[in-house]
């Protein structure tokens, strides 16, 4: 009976490890784009398969809705995720240091339509060097992560 007890301890401290080794549970990223926008819905399944779940709509109205993004920092989407802004085609590493470090800032973006970024691979497997930019409410904009 105690060599059972005392497997049962064991056995047991190893489900409680494992419990706080797991990655907590990831946000919920809600995606707008824009109408018809195909890559889009490719960066989607790039974050769906990193664990994320998501939301999409389609919306024309998606830049004046969300005015603290630079203009300079647009692309063809606007997420939200746990209370930042995510422009573009960001990489999920990137977001997961976001919703780590969690910055003073508004959000971050990958200007543009990066080729080879998330959502946008070509079948070579060449990456565009990009950056993805970090940018406050005041529109003040400074490297988050450089992709090469």
């Amino acid at each position: 009976m105690r060599l059972f007890a005392v497997a049962a301890t064991v056995v047991g401290s190893f489900f409680v490890i494992a419990a706080l080794r797991a990655e907590p549970s990831l946000p919920t990223v809600v995606v707008v784009r824009d109408p018809g926008c195909g890559c889009c819905l490719s960066w989607v399944q790039h974050l769906q398969r990193a664990g994320f779940k998501t939301t999409v709509t389609e919306s024309a109205q998606r830049i004046q809705n969300t005015p603290s993004i630079p203009a300079s920092a647009r692309s063809c989407h606007t997420a939200t995720v746990d209370g930042y802004l995510v422009e573009g085609h960001v990489p999920v590493a990137d977001i997961k240091r976001l919703l780590q470090e969690r910055p003073k800032i508004a959000g971050i973006a990958a200007p543009g339509m990066p080729s080879g970024s998330p959502g946008m691979e070509v079948p070579s497997g060449a990456v565009t060097p990009y950056d993805v930019i970090a940018f406050d409410a005041a529109g003040k904009v400074r490297v988050f992560a450089s992709h090469r």
